[in-house]
């Protein structure tokens, strides 16, 4: 069988546990499909589709969002989410399955895998989760990927097969999620130091928001820009700044042990 899946990776954390998936996973052949500033393929080409992507403030990003939105509406493809995060997974997984679902298909599994953190306010405050995914969470992840295996085994011979549950931790009930521009708040308005600025382009290129131009210095729409931390971890000479952080804590892709333990 065939199939694809789509993913949105800001640090690089989200990306090298799809790839690492992808290498473990049996009787379907996957392509990756990164989201950002892509516009969705037919999917009438592939049996299975996966929607991967970051906890953002316990929830969906709005890029995640606007993709799914984009679909066209299909007739119960199956289809299965999977997340990273770094503090706190929060209802990023049924808030998932919920936009998946409402545009036709049919989630079989989900799964969310904890991973360093990548957001520099909480990084600044000692709270990294360097050592993660811990031996125990790294074994769970290959346990949920041979079970994604088996039913993919059970579809192609068209034998009846069990969901896997997606669970939140009632904890995550317990108190309110925080609004998801708290990111922006944290970020501050950002300010590029023009002696440091290299005009290389990284910002602009990858803002997902496609919130940045060059002119030739990196200019910002605040109305677009969600906060993301994308042009402030990318910006190799630290020319982008706020008035809370200058060029440090930075995430650009993941640490080493990370690397090392999702080795493919």
């Amino acid at each position: 069988m065939k199939g694809i899946i789509f993913y949105y990776s800001n640090s690089g954390n989200t990306k090298l546990a799809v790839e690492y998936l992808k290498s473990k996973i049996k009787n379907v052949e996957f392509e990756l499909f990164n989201i950002v500033k892509n516009n969705p393929p037919n999917l009438l080409d592939y049996d299975i589709v996966g929607f991967s992507a970051w906890a953002d403030f316990g929830g969906a990003s709005q890029l995640f969002c606007s993709f799914v939105e984009k679909l066209e509406k299909q007739n119960n493809k199956i289809a299965f989410v999977f997340n990273t995060c770094g503090m706190l997974p929060g209802k990023t997984l049924p808030h998932m399955k919920r936009l998946v679902e409402s545009k036709g298909f049919d989630v079989i599994a989900g799964y969310s895998l904890h991973t360093p953190e990548s957001y520099p306010p909480l990084r600044k405050r000692g709270i990294n989760f360097n050592n993660a995914p811990k031996e125990k969470e790294l074994k769970n992840f290959d346990e949920f990927i041979s079970k994604l295996s088996s039913i993919f085994e059970a579809i192609k011979e068209n034998k009846p097969f069990e969901k896997i549950e997606i669970k939140v931790n009632p904890l995550m009930n317990l108190f309110k999620l925080p609004s998801r521009m708290s990111a922006k708040k944290d970020f501050g308005i950002q300010k590029v130091n023009e002696e440091l600025c290299k005009e290389c382009g990284v910002c602009a290129n990858g803002c997902p928001y496609e919130a940045i131009t060059l002119n030739p210095k990196p200019v910002f729409n605040h109305e677009k820009c969600m906060g993301c931390w994308f042009c402030y971890n990318h910006c190799t000479p630290k020319a982008i700044f706020t008035e809370k952080f200058k060029g440090d804590f930075q995430y650009p892709k993941p640490i080493e042990v990370l690397q090392e333990k999702l080795r493919v």
